[in-house]
């Protein structure tokens, strides 16, 4: 059923295909697919609220998410997502709830993402990520000793 739902955000898909797509390619890792979730072009831009630093670009936002995944996969999943659809394009604010594996177990950080999707001949792709962690204590979010990988 992955497949099915990825094949179809990458031929056109949806909004919300997309997304569970580039999600999906997160925590498999899997760098190909990830990046056909991107509209290639380079003006797309990612934040990450590990790295701090706006990425701008196609070739660089694949060049961090090469890093990023070179342990393999993020244990990232999103939910209570807010969306605002229009006819060519989408907003969609999730938290994304992260999983990190620190010395005195597995604790969950919470994760503020908005994704910004534009709808291109090739079908809907995204073209902003920015992502900000939650402040410590913040429904559930890690106390400040605890790294964000995402």
């Amino acid at each position: 059923m992955k497949r099915a739902t990825t094949r179809a955000a990458l031929l056109a898909g949806s909004p919300d295909e997309v997304e569970a797509a580039f999600y999906e390619a997160l925590q498999a890792a899997d760098l190909e697919r990830l990046m056909a979730c991107w509209a290639d072009d380079d003006d797309v831009f990612c934040v990450h609220p590990g790295g701090g630093a706006r990425v701008l670009g196609i070739q660089s936002i694949r060049e961090m998410f090469a890093g990023m995944l070179e342990r393999g996969g993020l244990n990232v999943k999103p939910g209570e997502v807010v969306r605002m659809d229009s006819h060519g394009s989408a907003v969609h604010n999730v938290v994304e709830h992260v999983v990190v594996t620190l010395p005195d177990g597995p604790r969950e950080a919470l994760v503020y993402a908005t994704n910004v999707y534009m709808k291109l001949p090739q079908g809907w792709r995204i073209v902003a990520h920015h992502a900000s962690a939650a402040a410590p204590g913040e429904r559930g979010a890690p106390p400040p000793r605890a790294h964000v990988l995402h």
